[in-house]
Parts: C-alpha cells; sequence; structure tokens
C-alpha cells in the first residue's frame, strides 16, 4: 500500500494522556493521532489505559511505539476509542506515522515492524519522504454477499 507520510511533531504530553494510560511516555508526538513513544517492549507490551480519559482528547486515535528487538525495528500499538476500537490488530494509517519518525531515529529507509497486539501482525515498511510503502499479510475478515 502507498500512503501519504505524516510525519509528527513533538509535543508537550496532555494530561488526559497522563492521567489515562497506565505508563507515562518518555515522549509524545502530535501528526493526525498522538504518538507515545516508551523505552521498551516491555512497557508497550503491559500498557492499559482508561478509554473515559483518552476520549477527552480530540484524536482519532493513539499510537504507543518503541524501538525494535532482534527481529524488527520498531513495536507499536494503535488504540481508537473515539471510533469505538479499544485496540486495533494491525493498523496501516498509524504506519504513515510510525515510519517517517523511525526511519529518522533510525537512520533507516526500509524497516520491520511489529503490532503488539493480541492478534498481532507484521509489516515491511519505506520511507519515500512525502509517501511511505507500507505491506505484510493479511487475514480475511469477512466473506459474504450483499444485494441491493
Amino acid at each position: 500500500m502507498d500512503f501519504p507520510s505524516r510525519k509528527p511533531e513533538k509535543v508537550e504530553t496532555p494530561k488526559e494522556i497522563l492521567n489515562s494510560f497506565s505508563i507515562s511516555p518518555k515522549e509524545v508526538f502530535k501528526s493526525r493521532d498522538y504518538m507515545l513513544l516508551y523505552e521498551n517492549e516491555n512497557q508497550l507490551k503491559k500498557l492499559e489505559y482508561s478509554v473515559e480519559g483518552v476520549r477527552e482528547l480530540n484524536t482519532l486515535g493513539i499510537i504507543a511505539t518503541c524501538v525494535g528487538n532482534d527481529s524488527y525495528d520498531f513495536l507499536s500499538r494503535f488504540f481508537a476509542p473515539s471510533v469505538g476500537l479499544y485496540e486495533d490488530p494491525v493498523t496501516g494509517s498509524a504506519h504513515c506515522t510510525l515510519i517517517p519518525f523511525w526511519s529518522e531515529r533510525l537512520g533507516k529507509k526500509i524497516m520491520k515492524a511489529y503490532q503488539t497486539s493480541a492478534r498481532g501482525g507484521k509489516l515491511f515498511c519505506e520511507d519515500l519522504g512525502e509517501r511511505v510503502r507500507i505491506g505484510g499479510t493479511c487475514v480475511p475478515y469477512l466473506d459474504g454477499w450483499i444485494e441491493i
């Protein structure tokens, strides 16, 4: 998939984030979504949040991320309670923000990513400057017919 890049800008941590997440982020960034940077994979996996507190933020979603491990360049999670989604299994649109951020931090244009939801998902990412390229495998969600 080929999407526009959304490079995040560093912002002050909103009180709603400090009050709603079980672990305070190291840094906070914003593009379309807030992006919370964590120290390590352990923090990212243990992270929990209060839906009510996060709904007070005027944002579609919240990305949580950290540097990767031996297998992946970076890891992430995506929460979107504003649209009724506690946690999305794999989120292509979040990677429009993650790819330019990690590309700059790691000095790499091509990266492997993993979204650490319960189902999880591997993504292949490329920073093309104004655009990002995202690839991976998919899981069928629905099969059926609609008659109009």
